[in-house]
């Protein structure tokens, strides 16, 4: 494998870019196919695995996006990184310590990289804001303190991708509840675990998170990852009252380019379900189509984790009985059938960077779940490479990760 050389965006041009503005798949949610008893998903487990017609208008309390000249030029990101890397959740890089051992695992194997939370499921940013409307409604909470981090990445050449997660807010849903998913029997709609969620088809809710992604940038996060960039998938979808007959996956992409408007020259990727790969158009009604859904960006993750397919899923042709037991075969057929199907759409612009799985996935019962160590994580590595792709990233939500794995490399 030809070694990647790493290079890291430089703070200033993209500050350059952005300035005169005001304003970057642990909870990835599962992606269930099948009615199967034994495919449960890991929130119902208490477990944590890695997901309006009008004119924007900001929230609030929100400073008006920018206003600058250029802020709707179309520039190319200014840096590209073929990324190897890991998820750290807020509160882990907040020990330095802990930051420490993962610039030296960086240092010392071929990880380049790592994800962050700006903001994650629980509707709080991880660092003080500066935002009014964040500060307005307490949506920041101090987990780390991230000119400190980012400062210690980069030093050591590490590429750093800012985690933000979009429409899975309960903060700000519950706080502008005009914002926010209604319930057709009245009041807002929740989800099996009594929260409520944004509403992607009102617009007025899109500078809120573009907001705090461009004070990410600021921060000096080289790139911005969209989490839950979708609808609720849980819960009484019946109960949902969104008063359009638009299509989900029409939203979400508006969003996307609307981000890629308003965030020009910053590279922007969105944390997809796997199995979007395999279902035709947007089949989990979750807003998330593939032919479209990477139009406007540089990236889509897959959430490839053969943990949650459904027993006996089928997937490029292929039925996996347990889908967990083989982790080359689930990871290389999503991919290895995304790529057909993308490279028959025109003007598709995003690369692929799978999300691939580091943990073990006990909640699928005794004889369906595999412990996951570094041979599977080798398995899955090698499936990417085999599919054509080059780049990939691991999820586990305590981030204990399988350090053997990973090549080692003089650096």
């Amino acid at each position: 494998m030809i070694r990647n050389v790493k290079t890291r965006v430089v703070a200033i041009l993209l500050s350059a870019t952005l300035i005169g503005g005001t304003f970057a798949a642990c909870s990835k949610s599962t992606s269930v196919t099948t009615s199967n008893p034994v495919q449960k998903t890991a929130s119902e487990n208490n477990t944590t695995v890695k997901e309006g017609t009008s004119e924007p208008k900001s929230p609030e309390n929100t400073s008006k996006p920018s206003e600058t000249p250029n802020a709707n030029q179309q520039t190319e990101p200014t840096k590209k990184v073929k990324a190897k890397g890991l998820y750290l959740t807020g509160w882990t890089v907040g020990s330095m310590d802990k930051v420490k051992h993962f610039v030296e695992l960086a240092n010392t194997t071929e990880i380049n990289a790592y994800v962050v939370d700006i903001k994650d499921d629980d509707g709080y940013v991880g660092y003080e804001s500066s935002i009014p409307a964040v500060r307005d409604i307490k949506a920041w909470q101090p987990k780390y303190n991230v000119d400190k981090v980012i400062k210690e990445f980069h030093d050591n050449d590490i590429y750093v991708i800012g985690r933000l997660v979009c429409f899975k807010d309960p903060i700000l849903s519950s706080k502008r509840p005009e914002l926010a998913i209604k319930n057709s029997k009245g009041g807002l709609w929740r989800d099996n675990h009594g929260l409520t969620w944004l509403n992607p088809y009102n617009k007025e809710s899109w500078p809120y998170i573009i907001e705090i992604a461009r004070e990410g940038v600021k921060k000096g996060f080289d790139e911005i990852q969209f989490d839950y960039v979708r609808f609720a998938n849980d819960g009484s979808k019946k109960a949902m009252n969104f008063g359009t007959d638009k299509k989900k996956h029409e939203a979400i992409d508006e969003f996307l380019a609307y981000a890629k408007k308003e965030l020009p020259g910053v590279t922007l990727s969105a944390d997809v379900f796997g199995i979007i790969c395999e279902s035709p158009g947007d089949v989990e009604d979750i807003g998330q189509n593939l032919e479209t859904v990477g139009k406007n960006i540089e990236y889509i993750s897959p959430m490839a984790y053969p943990s949650h397919y459904a027993v006996g899923q089928k997937v490029n042709g292929v039925t996996f009985a347990k889908p967990d037991f083989d982790p080359y075969g689930v990871v290389y057929n999503t991919l290895a059938k995304a790529k057909t199907r993308i490279s028959k759409v025109d003007g598709y612009k995003a690369n692929v960077r799978a999300y691939l799985q580091d943990f073990t996935a006990t909640w699928l019962g005794k004889g369906y779940y595999l412990s996951y160590g570094p041979e599977q994580v080798k398995q899955q590595i090698k499936a990417v490479y085999d599919a054509g792709y080059e780049e990939w990233l691991f999820w586990d939500a305590n981030n204990t990760y399988s350090e053997a794995a990973f090549l080692k490399e003089n650096k």
